[in-house]
């Protein structure tokens, strides 16, 4: 968990190699129905363009379906999910019914202003439309508003585990290694 342009992806790229599991993210898949031109894509653009989430209904059900697939059974990173209380209800439901549980859920943490210049030269460099300045201070905001609250969720069951996201990323990766390390222990 953690804002845009804290280094979600990027890590969970390399926690994903280093634990041998799939990295899970919402916005993959989002970003490639939209480029497929699916139903599915236009609606998440729709909502993109705007700076809004795409409904949880829709997000929930993409989540169940990767989840109950053949790659995830030995494990899987999640990326960007859930995002508001009731996903959290849902991911609880969704990992019932696969007789999973969570191990940890790391939250990377960055200040506000570095994780606008992150936003800025992600857009120029990938080119992507929906990465305005108001737009990801929309999503920014709505990170703030319904995901950070999570975590005192996750805190309290003990699954928490709190990172700086800025820095070399093999520096954050050593810290999330030994974060999930001391949760898991």
């Amino acid at each position: 968990m953690g804002p845009q342009g804290s280094g979600k992806g990027t890590q969970a790229a390399r926690l994903a190699e280093k634990y041998g599991v799939p990295a899970i993210s919402t916005g993959d898949i989002f970003r490639a129905n939209i480029k497929g031109g699916t139903e599915l894509g236009r609606l998440a653009q729709e909502y993109s363009a705007k700076g809004e989430l795409v409904p949880d209904e829709v997000t929930n059900a993409m989540v169940r379906d990767r989840l109950a697939q053949d790659d995830a059974r030995g494990g899987f990173l999640l990326d960007g999910y859930p995002r508001n209380a009731a996903q959290v209800d849902e991911l609880d439901a969704i990992l019932a019914d696969l007789d999973v549980r969570l191990d940890a859920v790391v939250e990377l943490t960055a200040d506000r202003a570095e994780l606008l210049e992150r936003l800025r030269r992600r857009a120029e460099i990938e080119g992507r439309e929906d990465d305005t300045e108001d737009v990801i201070a929309r999503r920014l905001d709505i990170y703030d508003e319904q995901t950070a609250p999570l975590t005192e969720a996750y805190a309290e069951r003990g699954l928490l585990a709190r990172v700086d996201g800025i820095g070399e990323i093999d520096e954050v990766t050593r810290r999330i290694l030994d974060a999930v390390t001391a949760v898991t222990a």
